[in-house]
């Protein structure tokens, strides 16, 4: 009797052992593209306000803070955002807009004084510090943004 109780704990520590091993790290939560507003309201006309109308949203799916130092945001034209000392709370987003802005703990901006996002179709790429891809949000020429 005791060695099949044995024998099953044993069984089951193998069975519970492979299904942890099979469920990837970043299942329990990571950092994805959330959201991108790619067409800002208005006119395009460059101005700060527009540019910063434009932006992505990532968020933090994880129960624990995650680091994003590093990281880039690319869109298909190869412009990229590099992501300086930067951690994203946990079930926190972080949004990136196009335009020039003060950083803080919620919003990074980009610099930029053009668009980066097309309007009639694009691809947004994170990526990790490594370079390993993270998350994609691909949208077609209709609507202004879309959640990824």
């Amino acid at each position: 009797m005791r060695k099949t109780v044995l024998a099953v704990v044993s069984a089951v520590t193998a069975m519970l052992a492979g299904l942890l091993a099979a469920v990837p790290a970043e299942a329990a939560g990571g950092v994805i593209l959330y959201r991108a507003y790619y067409n800002s309201p208005g006119t395009d006309n460059r101005s700060n306000v527009s540019l910063n109308a434009e932006y992505v949203q990532l968020k933090n799916t994880s129960t624990v803070a995650k680091v994003v130092t590093g990281w880039t945001l690319r869109d298909k034209q190869n412009h990229v955002y590099r992501f300086p000392t930067t951690r994203i709370g946990a079930g926190q987003y972080l949004t990136v807009r196009t335009g020039r802005g003060t950083n803080n703990a919620a919003t990074r901006y980009w610099g930029s004084g053009n668009y980066i996002w097309n309007n009639t179709g694009d691809t947004a790429y994170l990526r990790t510090s490594t370079g390993a891809l993270a998350d994609t949000c691909t949208w077609g020429g209709t609507g202004s943004w879309r959640y990824c």
